[in-house]
C-alpha cells in the first residue's frame, strides 16, 4: 500500500486522491482549490469525479456565486468508512507507536524513513524504519521484537519491511551517515525526540 495515498488500497484512480483530500479536512473546495490540493488531474478531471461522487451523494455540492463547492457528506453512509481509510497513515503510526511501547526493551528512538517518511511511496515500496536501542539491551530480547515488527507490519500494509538498527553508542560513532541525516530532515518520529537524534549526530566520540 501507500501510506500518503491510502484509498489506493481500493481504487487506483483521481477518486482516491479526491476523497482523501475532502476527508481530511472539514471543509469545502472549489475544483481549482481542490486541484491546487492535490497537485495532480486536471480541473476537468477533478470535476467529473466530484460530480460522480455528488449523484452517488457521497459529496455534497453547493453554487457559491459563478463556482461549486464541494464537501464530504459526512451523513452519508460511506463515509465513515471513507474518513477511516482516508486515515491509514495515521492509523498506522498510532499502531506503531502501540506495538513499540509494549515492548519489553523498548526502542530508545523511532522513526520511519526513506519513501515513507516522505510521503513519496509506491505500492511495492519498502517501509524503513529506524529502531535505536540502550546500549545495554538484551540482543536476544531485542531480535525477537524486530522479527515479530518486521512480520506484523508487512501483514499491515502488504509492504517489506527494512529496519536500521543502531545502539546508542553506534549511533555516536556513526559519524552522522548520511542515512541517518535522512532521518532526522525527513523522517516521522514514531518512539522518542528528535531532537535527541540531532544531538547525537553531533557527538563525536574522543
Amino acid at each position: 500500500m501507500q501510506l500518503s495515498q491510502p484509498l489506493a488500497v481500493v481504487t487506483p484512480t483521481l477518486d482516491g486522491p479526491v476523497l482523501t483530500a475532502l476527508a481530511l479536512a472539514d471543509r469545502a473546495f472549489t475544483t481549482g482549490q481542490l486541484g491546487r490540493v492535490l497537485g495532480r488531474g486536471s480541473e476537468e478531471g477533478i470535476r467529473k469525479v466530484l460530480r460522480r461522487l455528488a449523484e452517488q451523494g457521497v459529496v455534497s455540492a453547493e453554487q457559491v456565486g459563478p463556482a461549486v463547492s464541494y464537501r464530504l457528506n459526512r451523513d452519508h453512509l460511506a463515509a465513515q468508512h471513507i474518513v477511516g481509510l482516508a486515515s491509514l497513515r495515521s492509523t498506522f503510526l498510532h499502531r506503531m507507536e502501540q506495538k513499540l511501547a509494549g515492548w519489553e526493551q523498548p526502542p530508545v528512538y523511532a522513526a520511519l524513513f526513506g519513501s515513507a517518511g516522505r510521503g513519496e511511496m509506491r505500492p511495492d515500496s519498502d517501509i524503513d524504519v529506524l529502531l535505536i536501542r540502550a546500549n545495554d539491551a538484551d540482543e536476544v530480547v531485542w531480535g525477537r521484537q524486530v522479527d515479530d515488527l518486521v512480520e506484523v507490519v508487512t501483514r499491515w500494509t502488504g509492504n517489506d519491511t527494512r529496519p536500521l538498527e543502531y545502539t546508542v553508542a553506534e549511533l555516536r560513532r556513526s559519524g552522522g551517515e548520511p542515512v541517518l541525516r535522512d532521518v532526522l530532515r525527513t523522517g516521522v518520529t514514531v518512539v522518542g525526540d528528535r531532537s535527541w537524534l540531532g544531538r547525537r549526530l553531533r557527538e563525536r566520540t574522543v
